[in-house]
């Protein structure tokens, strides 16, 4: 098991090198609402026998086994990991899967990584950063512009000279 974890911490120093030959991880970052649900996706460059899920923790400053599932859709959860809120989906040749987190709260918040294992050395993808919050923030284009200050200008009708004559006589 140390030597596992031992790959790990070599693959995240020289992550460049290890994500791409083997996999690749969507999206970078996730803001979610609290309570809601999310997704993160592994492309993987050929099929293999499972993918291990891992997720970093910055405020308690470690890895997380989350979840292991094999090609044939079983999975292996680590210890107090909740089978409801991490679901795992695959594809029939496995090569690519996703991992669906539901009911996100705070302590959801960390750094997700998708891997496999290939010669013993464990290979992460590039690592997906979740941060769950009560309320999102508005996106840019939905923002209201201020309203103008310039001054309007007044519509009035003009009449003919006829129309003020006929109205003065």
């Amino acid at each position: 098991m140390a030597q596992l974890w031992l790959h790990l911490c070599i693959c995240l120093q020289i992550l460049g090198f290890c994500t791409n030959l083997f996999l690749s991880q969507t999206p970078e970052k996730i803001l979610a609402q609290t309570n809601d649900k999310t997704e993160i996706f592994c492309e993987l460059k050929r099929e293999y026998a499972g993918v291990y899920w891992y997720r970093w923790s910055q405020k308690r400053q470690d890895f997380e086994f989350l979840v292991f599932s094999n090609s044939l859709g079983k999975a292996t959860y680590g210890a107090n990991i909740s089978q409801d809120k991490f679901i795992v989906f695959g594809t029939r040749a496995y090569t690519s899967c996703s991992l669906r987190i539901r009911h996100l709260h705070a302590s959801d918040n960390g750094t997700y990584y998708c891997s496999i294992s290939q010669s013993s050395q464990l290979f992460l993808g590039s690592g997906t950063r979740l941060g769950v919050v009560d309320v999102l923030p508005l996106p840019p284009e939905a923002t209201q512009k201020p309203l103008s200050k310039k001054p309007r200008k007044r519509l009035t009708e003009r009449k003919s000279a006829g129309e003020k004559a006929a109205e003065a006589g």
